[in-house]
């Protein structure tokens, strides 16, 4: 199978809610992703934001996979780093090439933008996470926190 990779820009909203439907199924959490889709307006804003980034993957012109990663300028150093907050890829699609390839054009986005380096997290129990990230760069074992706000 053939996949096109592409980088969304602010007219892509259709694009990004077709994303959201193959991150609700892949992530089994249907209803984070499905259940309050944000409006047309909100995801347009986001998608113009230069520091946020969405790289779907295509076969045809049904959405397969992607992620979304924001870029996050550091201050100890004048640089940034870019940070893959969601990464999935449909079933039926997997272990195709289909993660490395969209994780492949955002390496390109992260070069264009002066990035030192992209950053991911898994989940524990996340074998075939761990192992594409393992394959791809260095494994560090950290703790992830949240903060409540209440």
């Amino acid at each position: 199978m053939e996949y096109t990779f592409a980088t969304l820009t602010s007219s892509d909203t259709a694009s990004l809610k077709a994303l959201l439907r193959v991150f609700g199924e892949a992530f089994e959490d249907v209803e984070t992703y499905q259940g309050a889709v944000p409006s047309d307006a909100y995801l347009q804003s986001l998608l113009a934001t230069p520091t946020f980034f969405v790289v779907v993957a295509r076969h045809g012109e049904q959405i397969v996979g992607g992620l979304a990663a924001y870029e996050l300028r550091k201050f100890e150093r004048e640089r940034s780093e870019i940070y893959i907050y969601d990464l999935a890829v449909a079933r039926e699609h997997r272990r195709r090439g289909v993660a490395t390839g969209a994780i492949e054009e955002l390496k390109r986005i992260a070069r264009q933008r002066g990035a030192y380096v992209i950053f991911v997290q898994a989940d524990q129990g996340d074998d075939p996470a761990i192992k594409l990230y393992e394959g791809l760069g260095t494994r560090e074992d950290v703790h992830h926190f949240d903060l409540r706000l209440d």
